[in-house]
């Protein structure tokens, strides 16, 4: 009986709120614009978008010279790197690859556009995607990449490269619709 009467009281607690809780949701729904409206960042987080995203831009330009101080200053000493094929690596791993990717993609040329950045305080989460022109060739990744600011300076701790499959190698799913192109 006590068991009932608890139910009851619940059911009935809500019963009572939800057309105060329905009227809430109205009366919000009715103040906000139909579109979602951009996220305010503070000046700080502004900043911290421009400054990571133009490190990202200026290290891409950068990799076709094959030289270390590029990466020594982009990855941070403890990051950790997934690669498109699904290997993780560590820094040493990555300097000592310099060489083998300027014989493998002489000439390759990378730059990135769609850049999302997430700033948190000393943190920032950036996700873009990385063209890759190797010749008449152009690849297409999608990466992301946790920076942290130790020090003063922006480096990355973590990176996740996911190569993007060419649109015919694509699921129907996720095809451009013809009139999409």
């Amino acid at each position: 009986m006590k068991y009932m009467k608890r139910r009851g009281l619940k059911l009935f607690a809500v019963a009572a709120l939800l057309p105060v809780m329905s009227v809430g949701v109205v009366s919000q729904s009715s103040k906000a614009p139909a579109v979602p409206s951009a996220v305010s960042m503070s000046a700080e987080d502004s900043a911290t978008v421009k400054v990571v995203t133009q490190l990202v831009r200026d290290f891409l330009a950068n990799v076709p010279k094959n030289d270390p101080k590029v990466f020594e200053g982009f990855f941070a000493d403890d990051v950790i790197y997934t690669r498109s094929a699904g290997v993780t690596v560590k820094k040493a791993d990555i300097l000592k690859n310099i060489d083998a990717r300027a014989v493998t993609e002489p000439g390759a040329t990378y730059e990135g556009d769609d850049f999302t950045v997430h700033p948190y305080g000393n943190m920032a989460v950036v996700n873009f995607r990385l063209i890759q022109h190797s010749g008449s060739q152009t690849n297409y990744f999608r990466n992301t990449g946790t920076f942290l600011k130790r020090n003063g300076t922006w480096r990355a701790i973590a990176w996740q490269a996911t190569r993007v499959p060419p649109a015919e190698t694509r699921p129907p799913e996720t095809r451009p619709k013809p009139e999409e192109k």
